[in-house]
């Protein structure tokens, strides 16, 4: 006979965290011009939020994905014109990232939504 799993419902707070992300990618899903994957996502919000230079290796490194895999979602923020790669001048061989105008006001609409939805919540 086989066992019957018994789901318990999640505690109040995970309940209410996954609640609020959920509304979060519903809104962005209705109102952003574009939708980005959650690698694309983690790419651009390190790019914009966490100080300093960031590179392919860095990134790489610092998200736990493999340079590839960096480097597919890069191609996407840079078709979107919300990353731009330019040549590091002190390391020819490095290639360093650089926000945009563009990426910029991507992140400032995301950002109104997430407080419009923490403020309904």
């Amino acid at each position: 006979m086989a066992e019957i799993a018994i789901l318990r419902p999640p505690p109040a707070r995970t309940l209410q965290a996954l609640t609020f992300w959920h509304e979060v990618i519903c809104r962005s899903m209705a109102s952003l011009p574009y939708d980005l994957s959650n690698r694309q996502l983690g790419i651009f919000l390190t790019i914009y939020l966490e100080p300093g230079a960031h590179s392919v290796k860095h990134l790489s490194e610092r998200l736990g994905i493999s340079k590839p895999a960096v480097c597919r979602a890069l191609d996407v923020l840079e078709q979107l014109k919300f990353v731009r790669r330019q040549r590091d001048k002190a390391d020819k061989r490095n290639v360093l990232l650089q926000r945009t105008a563009r990426g910029s006001a991507y992140l400032a609409a995301m950002a109104d939504i997430i407080v419009s939805v923490s403020r309904t919540h």
